[in-house]
């Protein structure tokens, strides 16, 4: 299978580790099919395989790591701890039991999924990933749809930033503010859900405009507004052609003004989570 060129490039975190700017979503990538999908992802190029104990596929991704012809410290695999799991202890042995099922002696990047303030025991959570990190059986931690004054308070009572926040972040949803912050106190932005699939983002004009511009498909257009915003895409898809077309973002460039036209497709969430409000066990 040929690989992508260029091939995907790479960021340096806060904590001094490698990041890719672009990565595989694998939510609902299962059984097999799953592994055959993620492998293949691998063996094009990509480099960054993002999961979670709430995809119910962290043993697909690890039997895929296992089967790849590429050197293991060439990837990164992130997975995330759940709602169910925060506290100290929980988390401490939720990593462990992700390491298990995994079949991996290291997690490349965790993150706490949500931070469900009502339980209001992300900070305990954070204090065992910063100890877990310490212990070498996780080399990067960050948290994911976490906000502003959340991420000030992880801040304030650790002294520890996290490296990555992987919040929604689609040209329907730019996150501007957000983004600012992250690039105030060096946190790497990474994009879920970023081309906002079950809408209609990929048929608007200026996208399409766009894509005959660059002689790309308005998929490309949209991922490469991440790269230049300075975010982590994490498209999923379970197609190996796709997969490839995701990641051939790397040899054309938008202008800022087209990044702006893009970006003024603002409208909102579109997926009903609001960090303050939305939970998930």
């Amino acid at each position: 299978m040929a690989s992508i060129h260029p091939p995907i490039p790479t960021v340096t975190l806060n904590d001094g580790t490698w990041f890719p700017e672009l990565g595989l979503g694998t939510y609902g990538l299962r059984g097999e099919d799953g592994i055959a999908s993620v492998d293949a992802a691998i063996e094009s190029g990509y480099r960054l395989v993002d999961t979670a104990v709430n995809y119910e596929n962290e043993r697909e991704i690890g039997e895929a790591v296992r089967r790849t012809s590429a050197d293991r410290d060439d990837l990164l695999v992130t997975t995330k701890i759940p709602g169910r799991n925060h506290g100290y202890d929980e988390a401490i042995e939720s990593t462990n039991g992700s390491l298990s099922v995994l079949g991996l002696d290291r997690i490349d990047l965790s993150l706490i999924h949500w931070p469900n303030p009502s339980v209001d025991r992300y900070v305990d959570s954070w204090r065992a990933m910063i100890d877990l990190r310490e212990q070498g059986k996780i080399r990067s931690i960050g948290v994911s749809n976490f906000t502003e004054a959340m991420l000030t308070r992880l801040i304030a009572e650790t002294g520890v930033v996290p490296a990555v926040n992987q919040i929604e972040l689609h040209p329907y949803f730019p996150q501007a503010a957000m983004r600012a912050f992250h690039a105030e106190h060096g946190i790497r932005t990474e994009s879920w859900s970023p081309l906002a699939k079950r809408s209609e983002l990929l048929t608007e004009q200026v996208l399409r405009e766009l894509a005959v511009i660059h002689d790309v498909t308005p998929s490309q257009v949209v991922l490469r507004w991440h790269i230049e915003l300075g975010s982590t895409p994490i498209p999923k898809s379970a197609d190996a052609d796709r997969q490839r077309e995701n990641a051939g973002v790397f040899g054309f460039s938008l202008t800022p003004e087209q990044v702006d036209a893009i970006s003024a497709l603002e409208r909102g969430r579109l997926f009903d989570g609001d960090p303050n409000t939305h939970e998930e066990m």
